[in-house]
């Protein structure tokens, strides 16, 4: 059930309805529970089994940890928990790719082994979910917080709709006290969330979707595109991802502000970053968080010198990437941004190149070494993104594109950068609420019309659904 389906519009009008007409507050938060196990079962029914399992094991870990005081107890609760939603994710998302990564090490011991392939169903939002209910259990164990009391109230934690399949991931201190307030009604916090739900829509089903042909089309046979073609594919993945991941974001934090909640912002024009570092402050930012501060830091941070602190950079961007998937490209890929981020640290701007006149220079430069690592992120095959990234470099002959496909890009392309740099220099919150309600209630209205109109045939699912 898509966000931007008719199906998903007709689901949450009913949801929405009901939970505002109930006023008490604990039958809200059980119709809210409901209707999210419905929401993830409509994509596989028997996977709410495995969802349910997960949070069972953290929700009682959690009360036992309240009541042991042994160190070593606590260590091995905490272990268990954490071993068990890993192994769930090992297991379903990391199986083959295991398999035949050991495969060539158990034959160079002179044992034939042929690994077979596992068929598997990836259990939508397990990357996610996975992390918030890990960073329950740490909180728990370091006494950041009580555990939850009401099962009700933890399996909403994880299983709450807007969030589930694709995040932004939800900290326990974001979400649960949330929880223990009744929500009044408020036609600002209707506006608000409307507003940036169309945003989103905006995003994924006009400018991310029509994006999509061209960039399948050009990623599926590299090798017989010319330069320009290559070049503008990977410009529009560029676009692409951002448009239909922060649309994803911007959809669930709208969903979410309807029914009252808040969740935590996930992107902030993040193109705009004129460094490595500062693109991963504003890309997916409750992943960079959350692996700053239940791997980084854990492992030592910057604490421990330079080349520590360079190790403990390297190993979080390769887990990194792993979390994204179970291929060699995402793993490349995390080498990668690793390698960045060691440069930036290592390499200070001095002179001109640290004054504010350089800085156009630094977000292009920064721009392009994220298309860069954008090629190994998308290509199926290592050899497909080094088939492209030589194309890049070195002018090669081929298919080109289509002019009609050139403009229909270039007008996507100039919308997203226009929309970033109306975002950085016009308040437009305050803008919007400056306007009559009758006004911004047309103007909302309209736009959901033009964005339909301009919805491409074939809308396709969230890129991020396959993590």
């Amino acid at each position: 059930m898509l966000f931007h389906s008719f199906q998903f519009l007709v689901f949450f009008s009913i949801v929405f309805t009901v939970y505002w007409l109930l006023r008490d507050h604990r039958q809200r938060l059980m119709w809210l529970l409901g209707t999210s196990c419905y929401f993830y079962m409509s994509w596989n029914p028997w996977l709410i089994l495995l969802i349910l399992l997960s949070a069972a094991v953290d929700y009682l870990v959690a009360l036992r940890l309240e009541r042991v005081d042994s160190l070593s107890v606590r260590r091995l609760l905490l272990i268990g928990s954490i071993s068990a939603n890993l192994g769930l994710l090992l297991y379903f998302k990391y199986t083959n790719f295991l398999l035949d990564a050991v495969a060539p090490a158990i034959n160079l011991l002179g044992v034939k082994f042929q690994p077979p392939l596992v068929h598997l169903i990836l259990p939508l939002g397990i990357s996610f979910y996975t992390f918030e209910t890990i960073s329950y259990i740490v909180d728990v164990y370091h006494r950041r917080r009580p555990p939850v009391k009401n099962p009700v109230d933890y399996a909403l934690y994880i299983m709450f709709f807007p969030h589930l399949v694709a995040g932004p991931i939800v900290r326990p201190h974001d979400f649960l006290p949330q929880l223990a307030t009744k929500k009044q009604w408020s036609w600002l916090r209707l506006q608000v969330g409307l507003q940036q739900f169309l945003i989103g829509l905006f995003k994924k089903a006009v400018i991310a979707d029509t994006l999509a042909p061209v960039v399948d089309q050009v990623f599926l046979h590299p090798g017989g595109y010319d330069s320009s073609a290559i070049w503008l594919a990977v410009l529009c993945y560029a676009v692409q991802i951002y448009c239909d991941f922060s649309g994803y974001s911007d959809m669930a934090i709208g969903l979410a502000h309807m029914l009252g909640f808040s969740l935590p912002a996930n992107f902030r024009m993040p193109y705009l970053a004129s460094s490595i570092t500062e693109f991963w402050g504003r890309w997916h930012i409750t992943l960079s968080t959350w692996l700053r501060d239940y791997l980084y830091i854990p492992l030592g941070g910057n604490r421990g010198g330079t080349l520590l602190t360079y190790r403990n950079l390297m190993l979080t961007m390769l887990l990194g990437g792993l979390w994204h998937g179970a291929q060699w490209t995402f793993l490349v890929w995390g080498l990668y941004h690793g390698i960045l981020l060691i440069v930036d640290r290592a390499l200070p701007r001095r002179g001109w190149f640290a004054t504010p006149a350089s800085k156009p220079f630094w977000i292009a430069l920064t721009f392009l070494c994220v298309c860069i690592g954008w090629v190994f992120f998308r290509a199926h095959r290592l050899e497909d993104a080094r088939v492209i990234l030589t194309r890049m470099l070195i002018p090669t002959s081929g298919t080109s594109l289509t002019y009609a496909s050139c403009i229909v890009v270039m007008l996507c392309l100039l919308v997203v950068l226009a929309g970033h740099l109306i975002a950085e220099w016009v308040d437009l919150k305050k803008l919007l609420r400056s306007l009559p309600r009758p006004v911004l209630g047309a103007l909302l209205g309209l736009s959901l019309v033009a964005i339909q109109l301009l919805i491409p045939e074939g809308s396709k699912a969230f890129i991020y659904f396959q993590f």
